[in-house]
């Protein structure tokens, strides 16, 4: 699977769980930590831990597993390093504190509505 392929597919299994506001950026040429950036919202601690759940096992299925998790605890931003792709799921008011969006502005938005 190719790392574009995998942002789709983290991208499908945040929407299958009614994440808010799923977003991709393509980072490959601004930075070393990856190829793309996925972000999404929810809309309590809990729903941001079902949101990483969801995207954790649908991988897990396909023998993809994350080389680290950060913030499951308190799950206001959890961060799933996937080496080439790096998910994000905000809390919604952390989401708009950190506004990773706007520090990462010059990044290409990938649409992912197909």
């Amino acid at each position: 699977m190719t790392s574009l392929e995998l942002v789709k597919k983290i991208a499908g299994l945040l929407d299958s769980k009614k994440a808010q506001e799923i977003t991709a950026f393509e980072i490959r040429d601004l930075t070393t930590l990856g190829d793309y950036f996925v972000i999404a919202s929810g809309s309590s601690n809990t729903q941001v831990r079902a949101l990483s759940d969801a995207v954790e096992e649908g991988l897990s299925k396909e023998g993809i597993e994350p080389r680290r998790i950060e913030g499951y605890q308190t799950a206001a931003w959890i961060v799933l390093d996937y080496s080439e792709v790096i998910v994000h799921i905000f809390h919604e008011p952390a989401r708009e504190f950190y506004g990773l969006e706007r520090l990462w502005s010059d990044a290409p938005k990938i649409p992912l509505d197909e």
